[in-house]
C-alpha cells in the first residue's frame, strides 16, 4: 500500500485489504450490534497490542473481497445495526475513503476505530462525512515518555492530541478509550489524563465519553508483558474510579 497522501481527496487509492470480518459484535459499538472489519498494518506498536498478526505479518492472512463482506452484510441486514472498522490504524490506507463511501452507500452506519496518529487523513473523512460514530484510542497522558512507553517509539503524542481537538467539534458519536496495565501506566498517569482529557472535551458536555480497558496479557505484542500480571478485578475498578472522577471534575470545571 502506498503512504498517505498529503491533498488527496478521500477515497483516492486502492480499496485496502480486509484482513478479517466478524459479522457481530456486541462490544465494538456501544448500544448497537456491529459487524466489524479489519484492516492491516499499524504506526503503533503497543506492548499489549492482541490485534499483533494484523500489524506485524498480515501478509499471513486471509483476504476478504470487499464485494463478499458486502454481500455477507446484506444478508444481516435485519440484525446488524452498523459496522466498525478497526485494525491496525485504518486511516494508514489511502482507499479508506472509498470503502466507507461503498459500505455508507448501501446504507450502514459506520464507525471507524483509531489511534489518532493520522489527523489529517482523519479530518478528511469527517469532512467529507463519511463516518457516524469514532473510537479514539488514548494511550497515555499526551506526553513523549509515557506515550512511547504505550504505544512504541514511533508515536507522536502531539498528532494525537490534535485529533482528539478535531472529533471534539466534529459531529460525529466520539468514544475516547485507554488500556491499563500498571507496567505500563501508573494511576497518577492514569489520573492526570482523566483531568486533561476532560478539559480538552469539556465542550461536549455530557456527550463526552472515556472508556477504561482492563489490559490482558495473553497473546500481546510483547510477549514479556505476558509475565507481569495485569490489575485485578477489584484493582481495576478502583483505579476506575479515581480517573473517571478527575475526568467528570474536569469535565464539569467551569473556565
Amino acid at each position: 500500500m502506498s503512504p498517505h497522501r498529503p491533498g488527496a481527496a478521500p477515497g483516492a487509492g486502492p480499496v485496502p485489504e480486509v484482513k478479517g470480518f466478524l459479522e457481530t459484535s456486541l462490544t465494538d459499538w456501544k448500544g448497537r450490534i456491529a459487524a466489524v472489519v479489519f484492516l492491516p498494518r499499524c504506526t503503533f506498536r503497543c506492548p499489549y497490542c492482541h490485534n499483533h498478526r494484523l500489524v506485524t505479518r498480515p501478509e499471513e492472512l486471509a483476504t476478504w473481497p470487499l464485494d463478499e463482506v458486502l454481500g455477507r452484510l446484506e444478508r444481516l441486514r435485519a440484525w446488524v445495526d452498523g459496522v466498525c472498522v478497526t485494525g491496525g490504524e485504518p486511516t494508514l490506507h489511502p482507499g479508506l475513503g472509498a470503502m466507507l463511501r461503498r459500505i455508507r452507500d448501501r446504507g450502514w452506519a459506520v464507525k471507524l476505530d483509531t489511534n489518532g496518529s493520522r489527523p489529517r487523513a482523519l479530518g478528511e473523512l469527517l469532512a467529507a462525512g463519511l463516518v457516524d460514530a469514532v473510537s479514539l484510542d488514548v494511550k497515555a497522558p499526551l506526553e513523549p515518555v509515557p506515550y512511547r512507553r504505550n504505544a512504541g517509539p514511533g508515536s507522536d503524542p502531539e498528532a494525537v492530541a490534535e485529533s482528539l481537538g478535531l472529533l471534539r467539534d466534529a459531529p460525529v458519536e466520539l468514544e475516547v478509550r485507554t488500556t491499563v496495565h500498571p507496567e505500563l501506566l501508573s494511576l497518577g498517569e492514569l489520573v492526570r489524563l482523566g483531568a486533561a482529557l476532560g478539559r480538552r472535551l469539556r465542550p461536549r458536555g455530557a456527550a463526552a465519553r472515556w472508556t477504561l480497558q482492563r489490559c490482558r496479557v495473553d497473546e500481546t505484542l510483547d510477549p514479556g508483558l505476558r509475565r507481569h500480571p495485569p490489575l485485578s478485578p477489584v484493582e481495576f475498578e478502583a483505579w476506575r474510579r479515581r480517573a473517571s472522577q478527575a475526568f467528570a471534575a474536569a469535565l464539569d470545571a467551569g473556565g
